[in-house]
């Protein structure tokens, strides 16, 4: 490359001092350090949408300073980013948004001032937004975030009634029939005469919401001594299509969005892998009843979208989870180290240095996805707080053991009981918790048969077996919980 041709210098013109050669070099350095904070490269842009909030996030190789300011009607969230000029990088964001975003209608952009580009995102309710920065972490650099809540939130346990009841048959009227004669009429109408009140689950659901007992004492226990027999109750009385609650089984997909989880050698997401089996799980946890109540499953994620461990354990709370069943795919230094394992909370240590290991491991995926540490969210920060009870801990104990045992008949296990560690996301008190990790994605035998349909297949079928197993032996109890 030519250099530029510099003007001759005079020939009468001094030598320049020391002195002044020193300030013109510091000059330099100094214009040089305030150029390289203004041109941050650009590396990554991601928009990753869920019912609970979207999330937009630029990823660079220096730290971003925006400013951000919030306009109600119609509402949007404008920021303008300093210190870096439009690229084809910040242009990609506009086709990223996808007309089904829930809260995101639209992305513009474009260059506001010298050095500072606005970005414009357009959302489709009423929104709180909240923009942070995250530091360098794991495979990623300096992340600049944009999480959209809607302003009025969703309630979990009313949209999990709401989509059962719809999947319930319709109560439709009757195709016409031939006509009956009186005395067949009053038959058939004594038999489609109802015994009471209509029952209504998501009422009872939601009146039971109103009161809450102490978490740190353990959990009522209902008589198990069957009721008094009616001998004057018809005999035509048709109670068997009539439920009592609905059981509730949270389903925890582990890492999801920004955090991928452990990689195989193959390039096999764990995030991919254990939402595949939370989905085959959740098939057949809704199509199975428990002593006539029918089941439901609710997963914590249901997308490609990232969750704090906080707000899982909140979910299943909110929802008011008999169980808890956290799934996952371990990932070891060594491709070696093979097997599914089966994890439940320790209110003390490890019980051993690897379930020590993991748990760690596990705890920092709120450091890869992303969350915002000036979030005021009470409600988060008592679920990770919360001690659990002994009850709780037995409950989950038993639990994984069926568990470990349904697994243990089409896999190979890494150990042959259930361990126990300070797994942030099982610190629900008051729901049976446990963490699965399905296999060692690490180990590229196991990776491959992770990758395979029919071997997700299989590990479903083990997981829907243990739950209906647990809950033979260990009856649901009467729901008192609310939030």
């Amino acid at each position: 490359m030519n250099e530029p041709t510099l003007p001759a210098r005079p020939a009468a013109a001094p030598l320049p001092s020391r002195r002044s050669v020193l300030q013109a070099g510091t000059l330099v350095l100094l214009l040089g350090t305030q150029q390289i904070a203004r041109g941050a490269t650009i590396l990554a842009v991601r928009v990753w949408p869920a019912p609970e909030y979207s999330r937009v996030t630029i990823e660079s190789d220096g730290a971003l300073v925006a400013k951000q300011f919030f306009v109600t009607t119609p509402p949007r969230l404008a920021v303008d980013i300093e210190g870096i000029d439009l690229s084809p990088e910040l242009r990609e964001l506009v086709a990223k948004v996808k007309p089904d975003d829930p809260n995101i209608a639209g992305i513009r952009v474009g260059q506001n001032a010298p050095g500072v580009v606005r970005l414009v995102v357009d959302l489709k309710q009423a929104a709180m937004p909240q923009v942070f920065t995250l530091p360098p972490v794991a495979a990623y650099q300096h992340r600049l975030v944009f999480d959209l809540y809607p302003a009025a939130p969703v309630d979990p346990l009313e949209a999990l009634i709401a989509e059962r009841m719809r999947e319930a048959p319709a109560r439709t009227a009757p195709a016409p029939n031939p006509p009956l004669t009186t005395a067949a009429a009053a038959t058939a109408a004594a038999a489609r005469a109802p015994a009471g009140p209509e029952h209504d689950p998501l009422g009872d659901l939601i009146a039971q919401r109103t009161t809450r007992p102490d978490p740190t004492q353990p959990p009522p226990m209902i008589a198990t001594a069957p009721p008094p027999a009616e001998p004057t109750r018809p005999a035509n009385r048709a109670t068997s299509t009539q439920t009592d609650r609905i059981i509730i089984v949270a389903l925890d997909p582990g890492h999801g969005g920004e955090d991928p989880g452990a990689i195989g050698p193959a390039g096999t997401r764990e995030k991919d892998v254990v939402l595949r089996v939370a989905h085959l799980l959740r098939d057949r946890i809704n199509a199975t009843t428990v002593g006539g109540n029918p089941m439901r499953a609710y997963l914590t994620r249901d997308g490609d979208y990232f969750v704090p461990l906080g707000t899982r354990v909140e979910k299943a709370r909110r929802v008011q989870a008999d169980l808890f069943v956290s799934i996952h795919a371990d990932a070891f230094t060594v491709p070696t180290a093979r097997g599914a394992s089966v994890f439940a909370l320790s209110q003390g240590g490890a019980s051993s240095t690897a379930a020590r290991w993991l748990a760690n491991k596990e705890n920092q995926a709120d450091l890869v996805g992303g969350i915002n540490v000036q979030s005021k969210d009470r409600q988060v920060q008592r679920a990770l707080l919360d001690m659990s009870t002994t009850a709780q801990i037995n409950d989950s104990l038993k639990l994984g053991a069926v568990l470990l045992g349904e697994i243990g008949g089409m896999a190979k296990l890494h150990k042959p009981r259930v361990e126990q560690a300070g797994f942030a996301v099982l610190k629900a008190p008051d729901i049976p918790s446990v963490l699965v990790e399905t296999a060692f994605i690490s180990n590229p035998e196991e990776e491959k048969r992770l990758r395979n349909p029919a071997y997700q297949v299989q590990l479903a079928d083990a997981l829907m077996r243990g739950i209906t197993r647990y809950f033979a032996k260990n009856p649901p109890l009467a729901r008192s919980r609310s939030v």
